[in-house]
């Protein structure tokens, strides 16, 4: 008998972790009785009840298992370590906010069983905002062009995972893991399996736009250099046409010596145009040399405070 290895990353999600160890207690229990399954909770320091409400289901349940953190890693570092202390033949990583359907995990074992080593669920349609929603799709379109690697769109992390991929991810000892994009480096093929995305019920998200602007800068700085490339080609670019416009200047003003007056409008918007584009490379610049600042540290995705059932 195969194990399966269920691992969900929590935050004050104290009204939805029972819900969804119910749905995928049932979802085995129906449809994959030759299979065994664990159930990692990993809380990352949640300041409500849902430390507490896993702890009830863990003493009633062996199969549920929960990891503590010290304080918040983030949305990032705390899921990758989850899967990280899975035992499983294979692993499948879904949110708690039961906005990555349990019912989704037959088709990703049914598409393992088949030789698939890598099972991602991509959302059909995307809620929320249209303005967000169209931010997204331009998001992933300019990744897919600056990145060396196709990323696969609409993917946020759900999807079932081989052993063999997790040894590939425990070998990488990467500091801030991009899940996203380092499963599209490792070059499996996947099995795509879309879902339509429910609206949350319970609880608020805790996505706001910091957490999507580091993911999305995370995508861009670890698979592209493409923009450091072409802050060194806009400079270049930018000094030969300054070149060409100060010989222009001082050509028509030796030609018009007493009719022509520059002013100062030229020089306000020429100064402010070019101090803009330097502030937006040292940006850039600067979001690289924070992903190398964050990999040499080499620190722990997580420091645990507590486990619960993995004796």
């Amino acid at each position: 008998m195969s194990l399966i290895s269920i691992v969900t990353p929590c935050y004050c999600e104290q009204d939805n972790v029972r819900l969804l160890y119910e749905r995928i207690r049932s979802v085995f229990a129906t449809g994959f009785p030759q299979h065994d399954y664990e159930h990692i909770f990993i809380d990352n320091a949640s300041t409500d009840k849902t430390v507490a409400r896993v702890k009830e289901l863990c003493a009633e349940d062996k199969r549920v298992k929960l990891i503590v953190n010290t304080r918040n890693f983030g949305h990032i570092r705390s899921p990758y370590h989850g899967m990280l202390q899975a035992r499983g033949d294979a692993v499948i990583l879904m949110a708690s906010d039961l906005q990555d359907p349990p019912e989704c995990i037959e088709s990703f074992i049914t598409h393992w069983e088949k030789g698939y080593k890598l099972v991602l669920g991509v959302k059909r349609q995307e809620l929320g905002s249209p303005v967000m929603a169209a931010v997204r799709k331009h998001y992933y379109k300019l990744l897919e062009r600056l990145s060396d690697v196709e990323i696969v769109r609409d993917f946020t992390g759900f999807g079932l995972y081989d052993r063999a991929v997790l040894d590939d991810l425990r070998g990488l000892n990467d500091a801030y893991p991009y899940l996203r994009g380092i499963i599209s480096e490792l070059g499996y093929e996947p099995a795509l399996v879309p879902f339509d995305k429910p609206p949350r019920k319970r609880g608020i998200t805790h996505n706001n736009f910091y957490t999507l602007y580091d993911m999305a800068m995370l995508g861009i700085t670890n698979h592209s250099k493409v923009p450091l490339r072409l802050a060194t080609l806009l400079g270049f670019g930018v000094s030969l046409l300054s070149l060409c416009a100060g010989f222009f200047y001082m050509a028509y003003k030796l030609i018009f010596w007493d009719q022509f007056v520059v002013g100062m409008a030229p020089m306000v918007i020429g100064m402010f145009f070019f101090g803009a584009v330097q502030l937006i490379f040292l940006g850039i610049v600067g979001e690289y040399v924070g992903a190398i600042h964050t990999q040499v540290l080499a620190r722990p995705l997580v420091i645990e405070k507590e486990r619960v059932n993995f004796d």
